[in-house]
Protein backbone atom coordinates (compact mmCIF):
# COMPACT_ATOMS: atom_id res chain seq x y z
CA UNK A 1 0.00 0.00 0.00
CA UNK A 2 1.26 3.54 -0.69
CA UNK A 3 2.27 5.78 2.19
CA UNK A 4 -0.24 8.25 3.56
CA UNK A 5 -0.40 11.31 1.29
CA UNK A 6 2.25 13.89 2.13
CA UNK A 7 3.92 16.89 0.52
CA UNK A 8 7.67 17.34 0.18
CA UNK A 9 9.08 20.68 -0.94
CA UNK A 10 12.36 20.77 -2.84
CA UNK A 11 14.33 22.95 -5.21
CA UNK A 12 15.86 20.08 -7.21
CA UNK A 13 15.28 16.36 -7.81
CA UNK A 14 17.92 13.65 -8.11
CA UNK A 15 16.69 10.54 -9.87
CA UNK A 16 18.08 7.04 -9.81
CA UNK A 17 17.41 5.03 -12.98
CA UNK A 18 17.13 1.24 -12.52
CA UNK A 19 14.15 0.33 -10.38
CA UNK A 20 13.13 3.99 -10.09
CA UNK A 21 12.50 5.15 -13.66
CA UNK A 22 13.28 1.97 -15.59
CA UNK A 23 12.34 -1.61 -14.77
CA UNK A 24 15.43 -3.56 -15.82
CA UNK A 25 15.07 -6.37 -13.31
CA UNK A 26 14.76 -9.05 -15.98
CA UNK A 27 18.10 -8.12 -17.54
CA UNK A 28 19.84 -7.71 -14.19
CA UNK A 29 18.63 -11.11 -13.03
CA UNK A 30 19.71 -12.83 -16.27
CA UNK A 31 23.17 -11.29 -16.43
CA UNK A 32 24.03 -11.48 -12.76
CA UNK A 33 22.66 -15.00 -12.34
CA UNK A 34 24.96 -16.19 -15.13
CA UNK A 35 27.87 -14.35 -13.51
CA UNK A 36 27.12 -15.89 -10.11
CA UNK A 37 27.00 -19.41 -11.52
CA UNK A 38 30.32 -18.89 -13.32
CA UNK A 39 31.89 -17.97 -9.99
CA UNK A 40 30.29 -20.78 -7.98
CA UNK A 41 27.86 -18.50 -6.15
CA UNK A 42 24.17 -18.87 -5.39
CA UNK A 43 22.36 -16.52 -7.80
CA UNK A 44 19.62 -15.83 -5.26
CA UNK A 45 22.16 -14.59 -2.74
CA UNK A 46 24.02 -12.57 -5.37
CA UNK A 47 20.86 -10.76 -6.44
CA UNK A 48 20.31 -9.56 -2.88
CA UNK A 49 23.31 -7.20 -3.13
CA UNK A 50 23.32 -6.26 -6.83
CA UNK A 51 20.75 -3.48 -6.89
CA UNK A 52 21.97 0.10 -6.60
CA UNK A 53 25.71 -0.55 -6.67
CA UNK A 54 28.17 -0.34 -9.52
CA UNK A 55 29.11 -3.81 -10.70
CA UNK A 56 32.66 -3.76 -9.36
CA UNK A 57 31.33 -2.88 -5.89
CA UNK A 58 28.87 -5.79 -6.02
CA UNK A 59 31.69 -8.10 -7.04
CA UNK A 60 33.82 -6.85 -4.15
CA UNK A 61 31.05 -7.78 -1.71
CA UNK A 62 30.51 -11.22 -3.23
CA UNK A 63 34.17 -12.08 -3.88
CA UNK A 64 35.85 -10.30 -1.00
CA UNK A 65 39.29 -11.88 -1.55
CA UNK A 66 39.53 -11.04 -5.25
CA UNK A 67 41.85 -8.19 -6.32
CA UNK A 68 39.90 -5.03 -7.16
CA UNK A 69 41.51 -4.73 -10.60
CA UNK A 70 39.85 -8.05 -11.51
CA UNK A 71 36.49 -6.69 -10.36
CA UNK A 72 36.91 -3.60 -12.54
CA UNK A 73 37.86 -5.72 -15.56
CA UNK A 74 34.96 -8.08 -14.96
CA UNK A 75 32.62 -5.13 -14.54
CA UNK A 76 33.56 -3.74 -17.95
CA UNK A 77 32.48 -7.04 -19.50
CA UNK A 78 29.28 -7.02 -17.44
CA UNK A 79 28.40 -3.49 -18.57
CA UNK A 80 28.82 -4.49 -22.21
CA UNK A 81 26.64 -7.57 -21.64
CA UNK A 82 23.90 -5.55 -19.94
CA UNK A 83 23.99 -2.81 -22.58
CA UNK A 84 23.44 -5.38 -25.33
CA UNK A 85 20.50 -7.03 -23.52
CA UNK A 86 17.42 -4.81 -23.49
CA UNK A 87 14.78 -7.54 -23.57
CA UNK A 88 12.12 -6.74 -21.00
CA UNK A 89 13.34 -3.20 -20.22
CA UNK A 90 10.23 -1.07 -19.64
CA UNK A 91 9.37 2.13 -17.80
CA UNK A 92 8.35 2.01 -14.15
CA UNK A 93 4.64 2.79 -13.77
CA UNK A 94 4.08 6.53 -14.07
CA UNK A 95 7.64 7.27 -15.25
CA UNK A 96 6.72 8.81 -18.64
CA UNK A 97 4.28 11.27 -17.05
CA UNK A 98 6.69 11.98 -14.19
CA UNK A 99 9.56 12.77 -16.58
CA UNK A 100 7.28 15.06 -18.58
CA UNK A 101 6.25 16.84 -15.37
CA UNK A 102 9.86 17.54 -14.30
CA UNK A 103 11.17 18.46 -17.77
CA UNK A 104 11.34 22.21 -17.04
CA UNK A 105 12.40 21.78 -13.38
CA UNK A 106 15.90 21.29 -11.94
CA UNK A 107 16.63 17.57 -11.99
CA UNK A 108 19.46 15.16 -12.67
CA UNK A 109 19.92 11.45 -13.29
CA UNK A 110 22.27 9.85 -10.72
CA UNK A 111 22.87 6.24 -11.69
CA UNK A 112 25.36 3.45 -11.10
CA UNK A 113 25.12 2.63 -14.83
CA UNK A 114 27.72 4.05 -17.18
CA UNK A 115 26.67 6.46 -19.92
CA UNK A 116 26.14 3.86 -22.69
CA UNK A 117 24.05 1.63 -20.43
CA UNK A 118 22.01 4.57 -19.14
CA UNK A 119 21.30 5.77 -22.67
CA UNK A 120 20.38 2.25 -23.81
CA UNK A 121 17.95 1.60 -20.96
CA UNK A 122 16.34 5.04 -20.95
CA UNK A 123 15.89 4.71 -24.71
CA UNK A 124 14.45 1.20 -24.47
CA UNK A 125 11.97 2.46 -21.87
CA UNK A 126 11.03 5.42 -24.08
CA UNK A 127 12.16 7.96 -21.49
CA UNK A 128 13.87 11.30 -22.03
CA UNK A 129 17.50 11.42 -20.95
CA UNK A 130 18.04 14.31 -18.50
CA UNK A 131 20.52 16.99 -19.57
CA UNK A 132 22.33 16.76 -16.23
CA UNK A 133 23.44 13.28 -15.27
CA UNK A 134 25.98 11.64 -13.02
CA UNK A 135 26.89 8.21 -14.36
CA UNK A 136 29.43 5.64 -13.23
CA UNK A 137 32.28 7.37 -15.07
CA UNK A 138 31.72 10.57 -13.08
CA UNK A 139 32.41 9.23 -9.59
CA UNK A 140 35.19 7.49 -7.75
CA UNK A 141 32.94 5.63 -5.33
CA UNK A 142 29.76 3.60 -5.84
CA UNK A 143 26.55 4.02 -3.90
CA UNK A 144 26.06 3.74 -0.92
CA UNK A 145 28.76 6.43 -0.97
CA UNK A 146 26.98 9.83 -1.37
CA UNK A 147 29.42 11.17 -3.98
CA UNK A 148 27.05 10.80 -6.93
CA UNK A 149 24.17 12.63 -5.27
CA UNK A 150 26.46 15.38 -3.98
CA UNK A 151 27.84 15.86 -7.49
CA UNK A 152 24.34 15.96 -8.93
CA UNK A 153 23.30 18.67 -6.47
CA UNK A 154 26.46 20.66 -7.18
CA UNK A 155 25.99 20.47 -10.95
CA UNK A 156 22.43 21.74 -10.57
CA UNK A 157 23.63 24.48 -8.22
CA UNK A 158 21.65 23.54 -5.10
CA UNK A 159 22.49 22.64 -1.52
CA UNK A 160 21.97 18.97 -0.62
CA UNK A 161 19.26 19.90 1.89
CA UNK A 162 17.23 21.42 -0.95
CA UNK A 163 17.24 18.19 -2.97
CA UNK A 164 14.95 15.17 -2.90
CA UNK A 165 16.26 11.81 -4.08
CA UNK A 166 14.14 9.15 -5.81
CA UNK A 167 15.57 5.66 -5.19
CA UNK A 168 14.61 1.99 -5.09
CA UNK A 169 17.55 0.20 -3.46
CA UNK A 170 19.18 -0.02 -0.06
CA UNK A 171 22.50 1.27 -1.44
CA UNK A 172 20.79 4.22 -3.10
CA UNK A 173 18.67 5.14 -0.08
CA UNK A 174 21.73 5.02 2.17
CA UNK A 175 23.61 7.22 -0.32
CA UNK A 176 20.81 9.78 -0.39
CA UNK A 177 20.64 9.90 3.40
CA UNK A 178 24.45 10.20 3.67
CA UNK A 179 24.27 13.16 1.29
CA UNK A 180 21.88 14.91 3.68
CA UNK A 181 18.90 14.61 1.34
CA UNK A 182 15.34 13.42 1.78
CA UNK A 183 14.46 10.22 -0.05
CA UNK A 184 11.34 9.03 -1.84
CA UNK A 185 11.52 5.25 -1.98
CA UNK A 186 10.06 3.77 -5.17
CA UNK A 187 8.95 0.16 -5.65
CA UNK A 188 8.89 -3.03 -3.59
CA UNK A 189 12.55 -3.03 -2.50
CA UNK A 190 12.55 0.49 -1.11
CA UNK A 191 10.02 0.07 1.66
CA UNK A 192 12.33 -2.07 3.78
CA UNK A 193 15.02 0.61 4.02
CA UNK A 194 13.19 3.50 5.72
CA UNK A 195 12.95 6.18 3.05
CA UNK A 196 11.23 9.38 4.14
CA UNK A 197 8.19 8.30 2.13
CA UNK A 198 7.49 5.20 0.04
CA UNK A 199 5.37 4.65 -3.06
CA UNK A 200 4.74 1.52 -5.16
CA UNK A 201 5.57 3.42 -8.36
CA UNK A 202 5.57 6.92 -9.83
CA UNK A 203 1.82 6.96 -10.47
CA UNK A 204 1.64 7.88 -6.78
CA UNK A 205 3.69 11.07 -7.18
CA UNK A 206 2.30 14.38 -8.45
CA UNK A 207 4.75 17.16 -9.26
CA UNK A 208 3.80 20.80 -8.87
CA UNK A 209 5.97 23.92 -9.35
CA UNK A 210 5.04 27.00 -7.35
CA UNK A 211 4.15 30.19 -9.17
CA UNK A 212 7.49 31.84 -8.41
CA UNK A 213 9.26 28.88 -10.01
CA UNK A 214 11.76 28.40 -7.17
CA UNK A 215 10.18 25.44 -5.39
CA UNK A 216 8.90 22.01 -6.33
CA UNK A 217 6.05 20.43 -4.42
CA UNK A 218 5.87 16.66 -4.49
CA UNK A 219 2.48 15.25 -3.59
CA UNK A 220 3.56 11.77 -2.60
CA UNK A 221 1.27 8.83 -1.93
CA UNK A 222 -1.76 10.65 -3.34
Amino acid sequence: MPAAPSVLTARALLLDMDGTLVNSDAVVERCWSRWAVRHGLDPREALKVVHGRQGYATMAVLLSDRPMEENHADNRAMLAEETADLDGVVPIGGAPAFMAAVAALPHALVTSADEPLARARMGAAGLRMPRVRVTAECVGASKPDPEGFLKGAAELGFDPADCVVFEDSEAGILAGRAAGMRVVGVGPRAGAFAPDVHVPDLTHVRVEADRAGDAIRLHVGA
